[in-house]
């Protein structure tokens, strides 16, 4: 069986593929990428991935019998469109099952809607595609957080408008495992199941950013329009409404999930106290 990985050359397809060459030694691996020179270092066979070309997804394709689409980057309106490339030309080559990264989120009233919407419509464009497939609905990445340390560190807090709501956090690694099995076995074929971590508080990502890094930070609850004002000045009118659009599902308990990595896994999902005590320097 020929697995084929879609967007290899950024975080999250090369962390499954990655995930895929090291757990299915007897699978074919192929990397998709835009620019296949910028996933040479995963030592596999990369073509050409770009998803506004549909017939090098076709040719790229050949060969292949299950396919990881990576949810793309674009603007909302135009995902869906790319994702139906990858879908007819997955069809066309003959590939027999497509898994995809899709997202939790607020499908209304938050300017992070329209991004979660798009990834809905390639859902129900999978469903209808008379394909197997498989659906991963990802928690909200928590390496963000661990790379902001110095900018909280600055601050000396962390302030957002999550309030007390908890969230599904994920890592990269935990969704490439989750994905692996997805992958390479059929028992959730045709479902669709939420990947994150067991849920916290905006305290407790706060203090286990303190136990990993000897910081003092607590949290301070903002207003979702102060937040949104607050991340628009840093990010700009585009990115900043939709980080506080995030921030918004949080607080209205959207990222409140016990999800199912345990079921689609085998294993519980990494802990917050594992995972933090392995930043520790």
């Amino acid at each position: 069986m020929t697995i084929a990985v879609t967007a290899v050359s950024g975080q999250l397809g090369a962390a499954i593929a990655r995930s895929l060459i090291e757990t299915a030694t007897e699978e074919p691996i192929i990397g998709l990428a835009r620019t296949p020179a910028k996933a040479a270092d995963l030592g596999i066979e990369i073509r050409g991935g770009d998803y506004n070309q549909p017939e090098e997804l076709r040719a790229s394709l050949m060969g292949v019998d299950t396919l990881l689409l990576v949810s793309g980057m674009d603007t909302p309106e135009a995902r869906i469109p790319q994702h139906r490339n990858v879908i007819e030309a997955a069809k066309s080559a003959g590939v027999r099952k497509i898994v995809y990264t899709s997202i939790q989120g607020p499908e209304t009233g938050s300017a992070f809607s329209p991004v979660v919407q798009s990834n809905r419509q390639t859902e129900a464009d999978l469903r209808a595609s008379g394909l197997a497939f498989a659906i991963g609905r990802n928690g909200i990445y928590i390496e963000p957080d661990v790379e902001y340390i110095d900018s909280y560190k600055a601050r000396g807090e962390i302030a957002n408008s999550a309030g007390e709501a908890k969230c599904g956090y994920t890592t990269r690694a935990e969704l490439a495992h989750a994905y692996c099995a997805l992958l390479t076995k059929g028992d959730h074929n045709g479902k669709t199941v939420n990947l994150n971590g067991e849920p916290i508080t905006q305290t407790q990502l706060a203090n286990h950013l303190n136990s990993a890094f000897g910081t003092s930070l607590t949290y301070r609850e903002m207003t979702p329009e102060e937040f949104i004002a607050d991340r628009s000045a840093e990010l700009g009118p585009f990115l900043g409404p939709i980080i506080g659009g995030i921030y918004q599902g949080i607080r209205l308990g959207i990222y409140d999930t016990p999800g199912d990595f345990h079921a689609v896994t085998g294993r519980p999902h990494q802990s917050w106290e594992d995972y933090f005590r392995a930043l520790r320097p």
